[in-house]
């Protein structure tokens, strides 16, 4: 799963935090649990689902959250944003990136569903990392090629899909010639890249005119919900959150269309959560001896997550290259 986004800094809290002062996140568990009350009672009252027994429920929840032991006894992380980077975070997944994960689980559908009805050709897989899609694009029929950042995940992909050609490389910078394949695949990898624009750039140039790009991201929305976990420390041994970049949909139209691609099919598919009230709910805070955020969290607050998390996971995208000459 790709890791949940650091909150962008808003332009009054840079204007007035001194330059010589290094940017942190306070990761309170308390405060993160109080926060998903809180939209989950905004939510109840824009969509007129939250009646007054579900509004009084979120109250005492509440209070009962504020007056928690185990949460008054972890008062939080300060973390550094961007403490690691790409290289590090795939270097620790890769030999897990294949275990069972709820984002690919969820994700792959839809990218299957798109890239099945196409026709058979030359095929990336961009940003390719252990070679799941490579796998399925050679099964298909296709002549695959990968490109992926990470020397580790390269290999399992390697040795996934031997026929495959793979190459380390950065989307920015594709070692292709131009105009040399009829479809590219990119998933869960765009909210690593900082600008978009040079990315869609460079697709343009080695997909074929009539060529396809079928790609995924994590959607802003559930970035926004999704607990920030802080990782390794960083070189200064302070804890530290894994930077990511989460789109409005324009931003990917402000990239793609300027370079000839067409919208063929969007979509948003949210996740569900199953409304239980007997969800496990932990009794301490998980790594209590050393206070952070953590996915087990989400289990406090099992009513209010239901309606938080009724939220797009991932964004699906299918552009078409225009034929200019046509």
């Amino acid at each position: 799963m790709a890791p949940p986004c650091a909150a962008a800094e808003n332009g009054l809290s840079a204007a007035i935090r001194p330059s010589n002062v290094p940017r942190v996140t306070y990761l309170s568990p308390l405060a993160y649990l109080l926060g998903l009350e809180g939209v989950a009672l905004l939510r109840g009252l824009k969509e007129g689902s939250g009646d007054q027994a579900f509004v009084e429920a979120r109250i005492a929840e509440i209070r009962t959250l504020l007056a928690d032991p185990a949460l008054a006894a972890s008062p939080g992380v300060e973390a550094v944003p961007g403490g690691i980077s790409t290289d590090e975070v795939y270097r620790e997944w890769a030999h897990t990136y294949d275990e069972p994960n709820s984002m690919i689980q969820f994700e792959e559908p839809f990218i299957r569903a798109i890239v099945d009805d196409l026709p058979v050709g030359t095929a990336l897989d961009a940003a390719c990392g252990t070679g799941r899609y490579a796998a399925h694009l050679a099964e298909l029929g296709h002549r695959v090629i990968g490109i992926d950042a990470s020397p580790d995940m390269l290999t399992i992909a390697a040795g996934k899909v031997p026929d495959a050609a793979f190459h380390r490389a950065e989307l920015t910078s594709i070692p292709l010639p131009d105009r040399s394949v009829d479809l590219i695949v990119c998933a869960l990898a765009l909210c690593h890249v900082p600008d978009l624009a040079p990315v869609f750039a460079e697709f343009a140039r080695v997909l074929r005119p009539g060529g396809h790009l079928v790609l995924s991201d994590p959607h802003v929305l559930l970035a926004y919900l999704c607990p920030t976990v802080p990782r390794t420390p960083g070189a200064d041994g302070r804890p530290t959150t894994f930077t990511e970049y989460h789109r409005q949909l324009s931003d990917y139209l402000a990239a793609a269309l300027p370079v000839g691609f067409q919208v063929r099919h969007c979509a948003e598919p949210h996740i569900r959560t199953k409304n239980s009230t007997t969800a496990s709910v932990p009794t301490v805070i998980p790594g209590s001896d050393n206070p952070q955020l953590d996915w087990e969290l989400l289990g406090w607050v099992p009513e209010a997550l239901h309606v938080v998390m009724d939220v797009p996971c991932v964004v699906i995208w299918h552009f078409q290259l225009a034929d200019m000459a046509g």
